[in-house]
C-alpha cells in the first residue's frame, strides 16, 4: 500500500508536498485518511465542511476495504520509523474487551443492587434487564460502527451525526470525568477487598462490623497505591500494558465459573440458602422508581464495557451479529454468577456486603476461602483497572495531539514508547476522585455522565435512519432496540434528578463545562456547532488492533503512525 501520509504536508526538509496547505487533493490524487490531511484541511475549512469531510472519509474507508479484499498482498513499502502510541494485537484486544465487560462490578455491585431491589427474585430480574439493555446498546453501536466505519467509537458517531460540539463534549467528559471516575471506582473496590483480607477475614464475622473497622483513610490510601501501581506497569513498556490483561482475564473467568460450579454443588447437596423458597423469592421487593433506577445503575456498572467492542477492534473488520452476541455471553455469565451468590448466601448478607466474593468464599471454605477469594477479586480489579488505564492513556495522548488539551500530554517516552505524561494526568484526576468520593456516589456520578452520551449516541442512530435512509448499513439492528434503549436511558437520567438532585446537577454541570473549552480550542472563524479541529476520526487509532501473525508486530508496530513528540 502506498504511503499517503505526506499528502498536503510540508516535508521535514522544509519543502512542500504535492498539495498546498489547506487545499484538499482531488479524487484519486493522493487520497488519504491520515490524520495529518484532516488537520491541514481543518485550518481553512468553511462552514459545513466538518460533517461532509467525515462522510467523505467514511466512503473512502468503505471503498478502500472493498478494494483490498481482491487485491493480492504486494508487501509493505518501508516507512520511516516514528514514535507513536502503540497498538494492540487481536488477542490483547479481546482480553481488554472481556476485562472491561466483566470487571469489578460483578464482585461489588450485587450488594447495592440487592439492597435497592429488596428481594432475590427482583434482583435477578434487574440483572437480566440491565444485561438486555446493554445488549440493545451494543447492537445499536454495531449498526453505527458498520455505517460509519472509522475509528473513534461514540466520538465518531456523534461527530458524524451532530458535529464537532457533541464530539468534543464526549471527549471532554471521558478525559475529566468518566475515565478517572471508572478507575477510581475499580481502585476503591480492589482496596476494600485487600483491606478486608486482614480486617474481615481474620477478625470480623459481620460485613457491617468489618466496614466500620477499616478506617476510610486506609481504604483510600490503598486505592491510590493500586492506581499508581497499574500506571507504573503501563509506563514500563507498551508490551507490559498489552499482555497484562490476558492472564488476569483468564483468572477472572475461571473464578466466575468456579463460583457457579460451587453453587450447583450446594444445590445438589440440598444445603442452599432459603432465598428461592416460594415465600421468599419476591418478599420485600421494592416498587419505588428511584430504587429501580439506582439498582439499574449498579447493574449497568457491572456490564459497563459493552460499547468497547467497536473501539478495541480492527478498524477494517466487518461488523456482524457477533458484536452484540458477545454481550449476550457476558449476560449469561453475569446472571449465573449472581444466581450462585443467592444460592449460597442469605439475602441479608448479600444486601449488607460490598465484598460479596469474600462472603461467598467464607461460606464455602471458611476463613481460607475468604482469603483466596479476596485475592482473586483483587486480581480481577487489577485487570479491569489495567484495561481502563491502558485505553485512557491512549485517548489522552491522541486528544492532546488534536489540541483538546495541552500538547505536552501527547509526548511519548523514547525508551518505553508509552505515553508517560498522559498516564500521569489520568492518575492525578483519578486520585482526586478517590479522595472525594466513595463507591456509591461515584457510580451514580459516572452513570449520569455516561448515560447522557449513550442516549445521545443511540439517538443519533434513529436520527440517521430518518435523515439518511439510504446510508449503507452492512449490519442493521431491529428498530425496537434503539427505541428501547433510548426510553430506558431517558428514565435513568430523569429519576436521579428527583432522588439525588445535587449529584445529577454536578454531573450535568461537568458536561456543560466543556463547552467553553470547545470554543477556546476551536479557530475563531469556526466557532459554530459542527465545525472545528476535532473532526478527525482517523486520528483515533490508539486502540486499533494488529494481526497476530503480522511479521512486523515486534519491531515496527510500536513505531508506525503519526509522528509524535518524544519525551526526553
Amino acid at each position: 500500500m502506498e504511503d499517503e501520509s505526506q499528502t498536503g504536508l510540508k516535508s521535514e526538509s522544509g519543502g512542500k508536498g504535492s498539495e498546498e496547505e489547506g487545499k484538499r487533493p482531488e479524487e484519486g490524487e493522493g487520497d488519504s485518511d491520515s490524520e495529518e490531511d484532516i488537520l491541514v484541511y481543518s485550518q481553512h475549512r468553511m462552514g459545513g465542511d466538518s460533517i461532509s469531510l467525515l462522510r467523505t472519509q467514511t466512503a473512502r474507508h468503505r471503498h478502500s476495504h472493498r478494494s483490498s479484499i481482491n487485491k493480492p498482498d504486494t508487501g509493505r513499502q518501508a516507512q520511516p520509523l516514528r514514535h507513536s502510541v502503540p497498538t494492540l494485537n487481536t488477542t490483547s484486544a479481546i482480553a481488554l474487551v472481556v476485562s472491561s465487560q466483566i470487571g469489578s462490578g460483578i464482585f461489588s455491585s450485587p450488594g447495592i443492587l440487592s439492597q435497592n431491589c429488596g428481594s432475590p427474585g427482583a434482583s435477578l430480574i434487574v440483572w437480566t434487564l440491565a444485561g438486555i439493555l446493554a445488549w440493545t446498546g451494543a447492537s445499536s453501536f454495531a449498526e453505527l460502527g458498520a455505517a460509519i466505519p472509522v475509528n473513534g467509537g461514540a466520538q465518531a458517531y456523534l461527530n458524524y451525526s451532530f458535529g464537532g460540539w457533541a464530539s468534543y463534549l464526549f471527549i471532554w467528559t471521558n478525559l475529566v470525568a468518566l475515565k478517572p471516575g471508572s478507575a477510581a471506582i475499580i481502585s476503591i473496590v480492589g482496596s476494600e477487598y485487600l483491606c478486608r483480607i486482614l480486617y474481615h477475614t481474620a477478625f470480623k464475622a459481620s460485613p457491617s462490623e468489618s466496614a466500620k473497622a477499616i478506617p476510610i483513610i486506609i481504604t483510600k490510601l490503598v486505592a491510590i497505591l493500586i492506581m499508581l501501581t497499574i500506571c507504573f506497569i503501563n509506563g514500563l513498556s507498551a508490551k507490559a500494558g498489552k499482555h497484562f490483561p490476558i492472564i488476569l482475564t483468564l483468572i477472572k473467568i475461571l473464578s466466575l465459573l468456579f463460583i457457579i460450579i460451587m453453587a450447583l454443588i450446594r444445590l445438589i447437596q440440598g444445603s442452599q440458602s432459603h432465598n428461592f423458597e416460594s415465600a421468599n423469592v419476591f418478599r420485600n421487593s421494592s416498587v419505588s422508581p428511584s430504587d429501580l433506577a439506582s439498582a439499574l445503575y449498579s447493574g449497568l456498572w457491572a456490564y459497563d464495557g459493552w460499547d468497547s467492542g467497536r473501539r478495541i477492534k480492527k478498524s477494517d473488520e466487518d461488523v456482524t451479529d457477533s458484536d452484540p452476541q458477545f454481550d449476550g455471553n457476558s449476560l449469561t455469565l453475569m446472571i449465573l454468577t449472581n444466581w450462585s451468590y443467592l444460592i449460597v448466601l442469605p439475602m441479608e448478607v448479600v444486601t449488607q456486603s460490598n465484598t460479596i466474593g469474600l462472603e461467598f468464599g467464607r461460606v464455602i471454605f471458611g476463613p481460607i476461602g475468604s482469603f483466596v477469594f479476596s485475592l482473586i477479586v483483587a486480581f480481577a480489579c487489577f485487570g479491569a483497572l489495567n484495561s481502563c488505564v491502558f485505553t485512557t492513556s491512549r485517548l489522552v495522548s491522541v486528544a492532546a495531539e488534536e489540541r483538546y488539551i495541552p500538547k505536552v500530554f501527547s509526548n511519548i517516552n523514547e525508551k518505553t514508547l508509552t505515553p508517560i505524561n498522559a498516564l500521569g494526568l489520568h492518575a492525578f484526576l483519578t486520585i482526586i476522585m478517590i479522595g472525594f468520593g466513595d463507591f456509591k456516589s461515584l457510580v451514580g456520578f459516572y452513570g449520569t455522565c455516561a448515560w447522557t452520551f449513550y442516549l445521545l449516541t443511540v439517538g443519533s442512530l434513529l436520527l440517521l435512519r430518518i435523515r439518511e435512509p439510504d446510508l449503507e448499513r452492512p449490519y442493521q439492528t431491529w428498530v425496537i432496540n434503539p427505541i428501547t434503549f433510548s426510553t430506558v436511558a431517558s428514565f435513568l437520567l430523569l429519576m436521579p434528578v428527583f432522588s439525588a438532585p445535587l449529584q445529577s446537577l454536578a454531573a450535568f454541570g461537568f458536561i456543560i463545562a466543556g463547552l467553553p473549552f470547545y470554543y477556546l480550542t476551536t479557530n475563531k472563524e469556526l466557532r459554530q456547532f459542527g465545525n472545528g479541529r476535532d473532526n478527525n476520526l482517523a486520528s483515533f487509532k490508539a486502540l486499533d488492533t494488529q494481526d497476530d501473525d503480522d511479521p512486523e508486530d515486534d519491531d515496527v508496530n510500536d513505531h508506525h503512525g503519526q509522528e509524535t513528540p518524544v519525551q526526553k
